[in-house]
């Protein structure tokens, strides 16, 4: 997965400017004056968290992370009594920024190793990787492919919307993952989007993803199934004034469970119509809203269809030295490692604000809750619902050196999940030194 995720992005970087010309020439006068945004509620673009320093493009990052840890609660599996365990964690860093007028590539990849003590057999290896790529086709016209890989143990991960800067303001089509803290979860989402602007305040646009969530270990992750998960949307996007967009959406999902013996799939057709007021330029106030239609079927058991609203409403501001975001919303979804399918509400907040030249704090929070809806799924299987959040302080010491020290606290409650069960809380407090070489690649 990893290699097929550089290949295509070494290829997609290297796309000869042959659209420079025709950009070039129509990227000034009116079609400056009549550039229209794509709305949080169907961009699928999560909120930035970046601030000062940290907004930039056009550089080579290589570096490394040490870190230390405590864990005062990890259970080894789904039975036995609690272990408090000092972690040391190395992470090499390599991220890559490039952009041009009409096109612009990231790519950040990191494996990490860490080690336990005193139970050095629970010593492990991660791996992340992230890529994205957009292009601007003609004046109006753009794409963007993205593509994330991560393979961990840690408690926290990509799947906690307000842990890592995650949030966005449109419904997923990919469910969030069950997390069972310190067993090993792999996943990896594809995502692909199209816009064009058909007229001076007109826009239309469709997008898909395609998701993998794993459990490779079945011994630590009772209770929880393999899913995939794949989907798509379409939008019209109308500018009403300077500030204020509204449209409609329609999106496709499938979400598929695969137990021990046959398959559980969840398929959902949405229509909402959406208002996004942008109060200023880097201010943005969304909702959007409307009926949900679902099919859900699972081997052995009778069919099941439903109509159920689904909404969701965000908020998104940056600025030099703040960022902040916060979203709400309620779907249809299937179970994300877990058999049903169930409606969805999460609300999650992140916040970073650089409260000095070299200190910069921030937290997050994400609260989930899954309700059954269907009456013909075994008892185990009753939904549940997970609270996660953290702090952080970080420090810069020069150009090259970084010091952190975060907080981060899980809860998770699952009827059916024997593995978080038996482990529903995790603690962890880590401090982190940074060391990072950049190199500037032209004008940024």
């Amino acid at each position: 997965m990893l290699v097929r995720l550089c290949v295509v992005f070494v290829v997609l970087a290297g796309i000869p400017a042959w659209a420079q010309v025709d950009n070039g020439a129509g990227a000034t006068g009116q079609a400056e004056d009549t550039q229209m945004q794509t709305p949080p509620p169907v961009s699928g673009t999560p909120f930035p968290t970046a601030v000062g320093d940290e907004v930039r493009s056009n550089y080579l990052h290589i570096g490394v992370t040490f870190s230390a840890g405590y864990i005062d609660n990890l259970y080894a599996g789904e039975t036995g009594s609690a272990l408090s365990e000092t972690t040391y964690t190395v992470a090499p860093t390599v991220s890559f920024d490039r952009s041009s007028p009409i096109q612009h590539a990231t790519l950040v990849y990191s494996p990490g190793f860490i080690f336990y003590q005193p139970t050095s057999a629970l010593n492990e290896a991660s791996e992340t990787a992230a890529a994205k790529y957009s292009l601007q086709l003609t004046p109006h016209t753009a794409m963007i492919l993205s593509d994330a890989f991560e393979d961990t143990s840690a408690a926290f991960g990509a799947a906690y919307a307000g842990v890592g800067g995650t949030l966005s303001g449109s419904l997923q089509s990919q469910t969030p993952a069950i997390v069972p803290p310190f067993a090993q979860m792999r996943s990896n989402m594809a995502n692909g989007e199209f816009t064009a602007q058909i007229s001076r305040a007109s826009m239309f646009g469709l997008s898909g993803m395609d998701a993998i969530l794993q459990y490779p270990n079945s011994s630590e992750t009772a209770g929880l199934d393999n899913s995939t998960s794949r989907g798509g949307s379409v939008f019209y996007n109308r500018r009403v004034s300077g500030s204020q967009y509204m449209g409609a959406t329609y999106q496709y999902s499938d979400f598929i469970t695969y137990p021990t013996a046959g398959t559980s799939q969840t398929q959902t057709h949405a229509i909402n119509a959406f208002y996004s007021f942008y109060p200023t330029e880097r201010v943005s106030l969304s909702v959007s809203g409307g009926p949900q239609y679902y099919t859900f079927g699972q081997t052995s058991l009778p069919g099941q269809t439903g109509w159920e609203p689904s909404v969701i409403a965000s908020i998104g501001w940056q600025g030099d030295r703040t960022s902040f975001a916060a979203n709400y919303s309620r779907e249809v979804t299937g179970g994300g490692g877990i058999l049903g399918v169930f409606n969805t509400s999460t609300a999650g907040a992140t916040m970073r604000w650089q409260v000095a030249r070299n200190w910069t704090t921030g937290a997050g929070a994400n609260y989930e809750i899954y309700k059954v809806l269907t009456s013909l799924m075994s008892p185990g299987t009753q939904g549940g619902h997970s609270v996660s959040g953290n702090a952080t302080l970080e420090r810069a010491v020069g150009q090259q050196l970084h010091i952190s020290f975060m907080y981060e606290r899980i809860h998770e409650s699952f009827a059916g999940v024997t593995s978080i069960i038996s482990n529903p809380n995790s603690n962890q407090e880590i401090i982190s030194v940074t060391w990072r070489f950049s190199r500037p690649l032209g004008e940024e």
